[in-house]
């Protein structure tokens, strides 16, 4: 097959106890913890349950040999190590990976379908910048250079958050350990993350706080951020300052009488960066929030905007599925690049390219990275792949750029954040109150999670099974406008505001 079939709404109704996601899938998907003994209905098939399956755990639907492939999506998710009897438990048992670390690639776009008329129906209220993006945020940010005056940084946002409440959206530090000791492509790193978070449309205004020492070195990394936005732009270095609170006050207080003339004004939803990211996965992600998450992001990449792609090793057995959405043959290149970059990052550091999935992946019924990534993927809905960046890379063009980056929930949202994302839609199947500087939506990939945890929780996306995919996109959009127009998600509530920088290299 070419592409990954969405959950069949038509099923759903019909198929309450179980999935099959594609008609040459050979495993079904529990939707709700299964007996052994029941007689399960699948795509047409009774299958008598040889064992007890978890919800989000697979269970075979015909038998298969030792070394068949075993597909879920339609794919290859790896290959049995053992014969196994219809309806017995699928997974890491009796499954192995069948990724490898060099693979050929070529160039060849899938056949395009006409691109589907954008939604008007969508807009939200934004604040609109000089260089022509919409924060749905209007903050003051404190960015320390150096792990060193990460704590100064904090106490400089929180005397100036009492000082103007009302005034902007929010003053917010953003502590990190890093900035010193580092060197050649890893201090690069560091700096050019920073200084991309500086030029996010979300932040009214930015401080820079630097040491004075510091490898990282604040002038340096003021060169690095745009021109366009240094109007909004203070600094203040500790070591030559005499006293760097009250220069630190006297810059911020400058900064939120800019930033306090800003004001919402309505705007279409192509307007919108949105970041895309699951973490804590189970086996409903790919059936649930993550093709749903991918309805959004068509929605806004049809209208224009701006989607973004990362944490590629978990795309590592799905990567041909974006390869042939690649714009042109230049992006095509890029991605293999990335891809093949990112396997050699593994391979040096000893460690296998499956290295993957989690303990709680795991748990919840993913098998193997193939699998784990053929769900993933699916948050980039259909839309073209038009760039790829590198770590620290701001966006570029409309449609879906991938980014390089890990699959670590904190390094990942923060590249979000850093690439220009004004919001970030996550999955997760386990729950995590993990949040980045920008609005972070949790989508529950199944109800127990979302009543559970609702102080998590922003979106209850197993309303997919109850309604269909048209029903929950629609309910989904209608909370992504909300939330972008300046209600608060529930990382904001919860004060879950943090950055985590991606180091590569050796410290001094």
């Amino acid at each position: 097959m070419e592409t990954i079939a969405e959950p069949l709404d038509q099923l759903v109704q019909t198929l309450p106890d179980a999935v099959q996601i594609a008609p040459s899938d050979d495993v079904g998907v529990a939707l709700r913890a299964l007996d052994a003994g029941e007689t399960i209905h699948v795509a047409g098939k009774a299958v008598m349950l040889a064992e007890a399956i978890g919800r989000g755990h697979k269970f075979a639907l015909h038998a298969m040999a030792a070394g068949d492939p075993v597909r879920r999506y339609g794919w290859p998710i790896g290959s049995a190590t053992q014969a196994i009897a219809p309806g017995a438990h699928v997974h890491s048992h009796n499954i192995h990976t069948n990724l490898k670390a060099e693979e050929p690639y070529s160039f060849a776009p899938s056949r395009s379908e006409p691109a589907a008329a954008a939604d008007t129906r969508w807009q939200f209220q934004g604040y609109r910048r000089a260089d022509g993006s919409v924060g749905t945020r209007n903050e003051i940010w404190v960015i320390p250079t150096v792990g060193c005056v990460a704590r100064t940084a904090e106490r400089i946002a929180k005397q100036a958050a009492d000082r103007h409440a009302g005034r902007v959206d929010a003053v917010l530090a953003f502590p990190h350990p890093l900035g010193c000791s580092q060197l050649g492509d890893d201090l690069d790193g560091t700096a050019r993350v920073l200084a991309a978070l500086a030029g996010n449309p979300n932040a009214g205004g930015v401080l820079i706080i630097g040491l004075g020492c510091e490898e990282n070195q604040l002038s340096k990394l003021l060169e690095r951020i745009p021109p366009e936005r240094r109007d909004r732009i203070r600094s203040v270095g500790a070591q030559i300052s005499a006293d760097e609170y009250e220069d630190a006050e006297n810059a911020i207080d400058d900064l939120v009488a800019i930033a306090a003339q800003d004001k919402r004004e309505p705007v279409g939803i192509g307007m919108l960066r949105l970041g895309l990211k699951c973490g804590g996965s189970d086996g409903l992600s790919g059936i649930t929030a993550n093709p749903l998450i991918g309805r959004a992001a068509d929605v806004v990449t049809q209208a224009g905007g701006q989607a973004i792609l990362t944490e590629i090793p978990e795309i590592f057995g799905a990567e041909r599925l974006l390869m042939q959405r690649a714009a042109d043959e230049p992006v095509f290149d890029a991605l293999v690049a990335l891809v093949n970059r990112f396997k050699r990052y593994f391979i040096d550091h000893g460690e296998p390219i499956s290295e993957n999935p989690s303990p709680g992946n795991v748990a919840g019924g993913i098998t193997t990275l193939e699998e784990k990534s053929l769900g993933a993927v699916q948050k980039g809905g259909h839309a073209t792949v038009t760039d790829v960046l590198a770590y620290g890379e701001t966006l570029r063009r409309p449609g879906l750029t991938l980014l390089e980056a890990p699959g670590n929930d904190a390094v990942s949202t923060t590249a979000l954040a850093a690439a220009g994302a004004t919001m970030t839609l996550f999955s997760t199947g386990r729950g995590t109150p993990l949040g980045s500087p920008i609005p972070t939506l949790k989508l529950a990939t199944n109800h127990d999670l979302a009543r559970r945890k609702p102080v998590w929780i922003d979106f209850d996306a197993a309303q997919v099974l109850d309604d269909g995919l048209d029903i929950a996109t629609d309910a989904l959009m209608a909370r992504i406008c909300a939330i972008a127009s300046g209600e608060p998600a529930r990382n904001e509530v919860n004060g879950e505001r943090d950055i985590a920088i991606w180091k590569r290299g050796v410290t001094l």
